[in-house]
């Protein structure tokens, strides 16, 4: 009887070196998310999509900033559109706002979508944010989330020329247009709400929270994930329904 000394170190080895892998995983679990068991969400037809801290443009914002790039968000867009297995979207916002361009494109793009949408503002959705936010078929604000309206700003070198105002006067137009047309607000309740004075300390506009931003039909409703999902759920309910009756 003859015992093969090789193998069974070859297989200490490897059962030794699995070991390694699983407590640097667990390890690297830990420190990224402060806990050893990550949930996994089943197969879903439902996409979510986050836009967390800053939105990038074309500039690249400093190391210590929480930002989202807006040329990684536009790809995944696409491929939401064109995978047949995901037939809604949720939008997750949290954001200070950020590059009026980019946020304007993320909003294009997010409303030009076949496919139902819905967004939850979480936390804030600020700013240039707002576009965002109501570019969905159907949006949810959580009850303490806020939203800044505020004018455009300019940054870095401003030339003092008519045309400088004139550029801005126009940017500001296009974000305005947009959140009338995706939204219940009126254009001059909008107006009024951006250029207020005395609202915001270092600032001129207004800071809605929860229920204020409906009130002004900014925001459909007042809700979180389990609204947003059963809206979801009805929107491509609705979709399959009418799509089985041209059919």
């Amino acid at each position: 009887m003859s015992i093969n000394m090789n193998d069974d170190k070859d297989n200490a080895e490897k059962e030794s070196e699995q070991e390694e892998t699983n407590a640097s995983s667990l390890v690297e679990k830990i420190q990224q998310l402060g806990q050893s068991n990550v949930p996994q969400a089943p197969d879903s037809n439902i996409h979510v999509l986050s836009i967390i801290g800053q939105v990038e443009g074309h500039l690249q914002l400093p190391p210590q900033n929480k930002t989202t790039k807006y040329e990684h968000l536009l790809p995944q867009l696409i491929a939401v559109e064109q995978n047949p297995k995901i037939e809604g979207l949720i939008i997750l916002l949290n954001t200070v706002g950020g590059d009026v361009e980019a946020g304007l494109a993320l909003a294009e793009m997010i409303a030009s979508m076949s496919k139902p949408t819905t967004s939850i503002v979480l936390g804030g959705g600020h700013s240039i944010g707002a576009p965002i936010a109501v570019a969905t078929d159907y949006s949810f604000i959580v009850p303490t989330a806020t939203m800044t309206i505020h004018p455009v700003r300019l940054t870095g070198l401003v030339i003092g020329v008519p045309q400088t105002f004139e550029y801005l006067d126009k940017m500001q137009e296009r974000v305005i247009q947009f959140i009338v047309e995706h939204s219940n607000i009126d254009t001059e309740k909008l107006k009024d709400l951006m250029f207020a004075k005395g609202n915001l300390t270092r600032d001129i506009g207004t800071n809605v929270v929860g229920k204020e931003a409906v009130n002004y039909g900014l925001i459909d409703e007042v809700g979180g994930v389990k609204e947003a999902i059963q809206k979801l759920n009805n929107l491509i309910q609705g979709e399959q329904s009418r799509e089985e009756g041209v059919s």
